[in-house]
């Protein structure tokens, strides 16, 4: 307590840089020494004088020496919190004392480069990911995404997604991290296809007509894309990501079977005909036509899709069972001899040509690249 006093007398005195020095050491032993319990009393009521000092390096000096111990004096912690930005970021940053209430109150109150010390703690809680991912400025989003630190529901990914899916720096972290949902990544899939399809250069060479077609149909063929590394307890998400905007389409079910997509389909038929998924699983994999025909009818189906349904699925099953040796190119041709070969007309058979040519071309360009490699 004599040393307090006399430095409690030393400080109006003192440069800025011996107080600051002198603010650090006291800290550090309030929070590092097992202090007498006067003396501890003493030295608190010292720091918490320090908080009224006119330069903001003494009080960031005791932020520093403070800001990761579970010890700290809750009360400084709190007024250090509140400080010019640069003292309050080191507190903000690592202190343990702060609750999730504190830290969420100060997300929604703070500019952009606080948020992102909030984003970065070594620890990051749903609860404050949450609050971060609906209130947060884009670039505290995308430092949340990358602190290994932070757990974040599937449906702070989603508010991602949602409020800043559309720029560059979030969306490039989102799709770099493993555990972002199928239906988010189908998301930001179509956000980059509605910017690419409104931009002057894309305008200027295809036209607003074109550009939202070629857009359009480069969506879909991602789509079936993703669909490769969802993770079959992520289909039902997808599958109603894509019922409620439309893209659950009997075309783009058609893709996917050709495509080998046959667990995919299946989650699908369970969503649409509301059949189990037991039953549903049974059909796809040894159910004969008549049964089948009755499940795609149930799915809403149209009739002149069954066949070429039908023969893909008997020829993935050959496939799976060991009995044949195809992939897109060959079921796409046989689904094409179904309806009625190259020259055939209509949109089934057009899209079945579409599906058939975009194979031969990936096959084409695999040969090339193996070639060049060789």
């Amino acid at each position: 307590m004599v040393v307090v006093s006399h430095f409690l007398k030393w400080i109006y005195t003192a440069r800025v840089s011996e107080r600051a020095a002198a603010a650090s050491a006291l800290a550090r032993a309030y929070v590092n020494s097992d202090l007498p319990f006067e003396d501890r009393c003493a030295a608190e009521a010292a720091l918490t004088l320090l908080l009224d000092d006119a330069s903001s390096k003494v009080r960031l000096a005791m932020a520093e020496a403070l800001s990761m111990s579970h010890h700290a004096p809750l009360q400084i912690i709190s007024v250090l919190a509140s400080d010019q930005p640069e003292v309050a970021g080191v507190v903000l940053a690592r202190s343990p004392l702060l609750t999730d209430a504190d830290l969420i109150n100060r997300v929604a109150s703070s500019p952009r480069a606080t948020q992102k010390l909030i984003a970065d703690r070594p620890l990051v809680s749903m609860a404050l990911s949450a609050a971060i991912a609906e209130i947060g400025e884009a670039e505290a989003c995308a430092v949340l995404l990358a602190n290994s630190g932070a757990d974040i529901a599937s449906l702070s990914f989603r508010r991602m997604a949602e409020r800043h899916g559309h720029l560059p720096l979030v969306r490039e972290a989102l799709i770099s991290d493993a555990r972002l949902p199928a239906d988010c990544r189908h998301m930001l899939l179509v956000k980059l296809g509605e910017m690419l399809k409104t931009s002057p250069l894309v305008m200027a060479l295809m036209g607003a007509a074109r550009a939202d077609r070629v857009m359009h149909d480069a969506c879909v063929k991602a789509s079936v894309t993703l669909i490769e590394g969802t993770r079959q307890e992520e289909h039902a998400a997808l599958i109603e990501h894509l019922r409620l905007r439309g893209d659950l389409t009997a075309s783009f079910l058609i893709r996917t079977i050709a495509h080998g997509k046959v667990d995919f389909f299946g989650s699908a038929l369970v969503a649409l005909s509301q059949q189990s998924e037991q039953r549903v699983r049974a059909l796809l994999a040894g159910g004969h036509d008549v049964a089948l025909q009755a499940l795609f009818r149930s799915a809403g189906l149209a009739a002149a899709t069954h066949a070429i349904i039908l023969r893909a699925l008997k020829t993935w099953r050959e496939v799976a069972n060991g009995k044949r040796v195809a992939g897109v190119q060959e079921v796409s041709w046989l689904m094409l001899k179904e309806v009625g070969g190259q020259s055939a007309e209509g949109d089934l058979a057009a899209l079945v040509k579409s599906i058939h040519l975009d194979a031969l071309r990936e096959n084409a360009r695999g040969h090339a690249l193996a070639i060049a490699a060789a």
